[in-house]
């Protein structure tokens, strides 16, 4: 019985040790990414992407002092606060992962000195909140943070009741607004809301994938027409649950399933065909796991 229980324990210490090198991987990787987003695109034109990177790019142009330097020094304040009110845990990985960022921040910009990646700012914009968003991204997947208005939110999250999604947005809108007055550029800002757009909309891909798959909701009169479609000519599968229309009082049930984008029309076109009186929900899933799909153990 004690072998078992110290295999089990061997086994439960390997795979923690696997998670910490897979995190710390992405930390890495995201970190990087993120260090030459800022040294080719970011700094050479001040683009501000909100948060407290970007006011150290402020400051950068104000005082010529080392963006990632700068980011370690206003990060402190707020990590005496996210200890305060978010626990010693979220320190901890917010730690790393700034830590990381700014080191590589510097490397790449004040020691590397690399040139800038694009005359157009156009393109750095575009192009810098690709690779701020791709590195960001990355960073969250290595359950990590790099500080900043992300930390902002959720403390202002605790202490006004606001949801965490509009603190940051309201920390970044302040920050992206004040730079068109430092830079005395009305162009400043309209740049650093395409980075903010951009680098937003790419961390949403890095985290939960691209939708390729559809999840259908579908409460029809054809049901066993339906359900052997899917299962026959589709190749997938989904669940019956018992349902009750509010409207008509009338019991029933209703077909959720899964299928890949393109065998929606397929799908709509048969239901059109049997039931056009049915009713239909399509919603986007940006990660399905199990049998057809992704495997559980590779997510």
């Amino acid at each position: 019985m004690s072998g078992k229980l110290f295999l089990s324990g061997i086994s439960l210490n390997k795979e923690l040790i696997q998670k910490y090198i897979r995190n710390l991987l992405f930390v890495l990787a995201g970190s990087t990414i993120m260090g030459l987003g800022y040294a080719l695109f970011l700094i050479p034109y001040h683009l501000v992407p909100g948060g407290v990177s970007g006011v150290s790019i402020i400051l950068n142009y104000l005082f010529k002092l080392p963006v990632g330097l700068l980011i370690i020094a206003l990060n402190i304040p707020i990590f005496l606060l996210s200890y305060r009110f978010l626990g010693k845990k979220y320190l901890v990985t917010t730690l790393l992962g700034m830590l990381t960022s700014s080191l590589l921040i510097d490397f790449f910009n004040e020691i590397l000195k690399l040139p800038r990646g694009t005359d157009n700012p156009v393109l750095a914009s575009i192009y810098g909140g690709l690779l701020l968003g791709l590195g960001l991204g990355l960073v969250f997947r290595g359950e990590a943070s790099t500080g900043g208005s992300d930390v902002i939110g959720l403390i202002l999250n605790r202490l006004t009741g606001m949801t965490v999604g509009i603190s940051i947005m309201l920390t970044d809108f302040v920050i992206i607004s004040a730079s068109g007055l430092v830079f005395k550029n009305l162009e400043a800002p309209l740049y650093g809301y395409i980075v903010l757009f951009i680098s937003s909309k790419v961390i949403d891909l890095v985290l939960e994938g691209w939708s390729f798959s559809k999840m259908v909701i579908i409460t029809s009169t054809a049901n066993d027409q339906i359900e052997d479609f899917i299962i026959n000519k589709l190749d997938r599968s989904g669940s019956a649950l018992k349902s009750r229309s509010l409207y008509l009082k009338r019991e029933g049930e209703i077909i959720i399933t899964v299928i890949h984008r393109k065998q929606l029309a397929e799908l709509k076109s048969f239901i059109k065909k049997v039931d056009p009186g049915a009713f239909v929900i399509i919603n986007d899933t940006y990660e399905v796991l199990g049998k057809g799909f992704k495997p559980i153990q590779s997510s």
